[in-house]
């Protein structure tokens, strides 16, 4: 809710609580496929930092200087460059370093990025008669783009709760230099033998890992399924099991933008337009161009968007 400091060039926009709750839903869906959800408690610093009044917050920022906090690589260099950087995203590092203090917690593990934090919750500790916490980091994925790291804000990345099939397509994506990472941080298999896959034959490297990955967040069974309709999608064929939906017998006609909002596949006309304006819409295989395009209703269609999204109109 305060809107974590991005780590680049401008603040990121604050979130509502309900927002926070519903992403927190999918977090834990997410992180139950590795961890025990039965040994697993989930804490809310709601449930402390929300109780804190002004005096408290006066008391925690006591606790650090200014010098140390501008130490910050992504603080330093906005101030310098003379860009934003307000006064709520200074506390962010004391409000993260706090939940350490408030879980009285022995191990805090992030990506690198957030070494800077989790050193201030040990920092804090300290202040409050703690042991310090061990902070443990991993290097941070880069994303199927090559460049920037995995996110789901810039659309390069593979969701561990995505269908078998959509991770199998997005694993043939991954930049040939990158995919050594991939198996280094995404998977149990030893490197050597990784590095052997890629070096006889990089496509079926792509696929041993593709497989990798299915197994090990859906389950062996779901490999084969998920092989067979990427071969068809490469192929620019149509998979045969594709989800269909029924509209109102009233609508006959429907604009394009509104059939992809209907479907769910855009959130907005804008977004809808942005998808065909990108090349990635089809009907019944033909790209569609126009965005004003009125689609006819009374035969069945089937509408794509990318490679991966099918879906048919009933």
């Amino acid at each position: 809710m305060i809107g974590d400091p991005t780590g680049k060039s401008k603040t990121r926009p604050a979130l509502t609580f309900e927002e926070t709750r519903k992403s927190a839903e999918t977090y834990l869906k997410q992180v139950t496929k590795i961890l025990d959800k039965e040994k697993t408690r989930i804490e809310y610093n709601s449930k402390w930092l929300s109780k804190m009044n002004f005096e408290d917050i006066i008391k925690l920022s006591s606790k650090y200087t200014v010098a140390r906090i501008m130490e910050r690589d992504d603080f330093k260099n906005r101030f310098e460059n003379n860009l934003p950087l307000s006064m709520h995203e200074l506390l962010y590092p004391l409000m993260q370093g706090y939940d350490s203090v408030a879980l009285n917690a022995d191990i805090e593990i992030g990506g690198t990025d957030q070494t800077f934090n989790l050193l201030v919750g040990r920092e804090l500790q300290k202040d409050y008669d703690q042991d310090s916490q061990v902070v443990i980091t991993f290097p941070l994925l880069v994303g199927l783009d090559g460049k920037e790291k995995m996110s789901k804000s810039l659309g390069n990345y593979i969701g561990i709760d995505e269908l078998p099939e959509i991770m199998y397509e997005k694993a043939m994506k991954i930049p040939d230099e990158v995919l050594i990472e991939y198996f280094k941080l995404t998977t149990d298999v030893n490197m050597e033998v990784a590095k052997e896959w890629i070096n006889e034959d990089i496509v079926e490297a792509h696929k041993k890992y593709a497989r990798e990955i299915i197994k090990m967040y859906h389950g062996e069974k779901f490999i084969k399924q998920a092989e067979e309709k990427y071969k068809i999608i490469a192929n620019g064929g149509i998979p045969s099991n594709i989800k269909a939906v029924k509209l109102s017998d009233d609508i006959q006609k429907i604009s394009i933008c509104d059939l992809l909002v209907k479907v769910e596949f855009a959130k907005s006309k804008g977004e809808a337009k942005r998808m065909i304006q990108g090349k990635g819409v089809k009907i019944d295989s033909q790209l569609i161009e126009d965005i004003n395009k009125v689609i006819n209703l009374n035969k069945e269609v089937i509408l794509q968007f990318g490679k991966n999204k099918f879906i048919k109109i009933k």
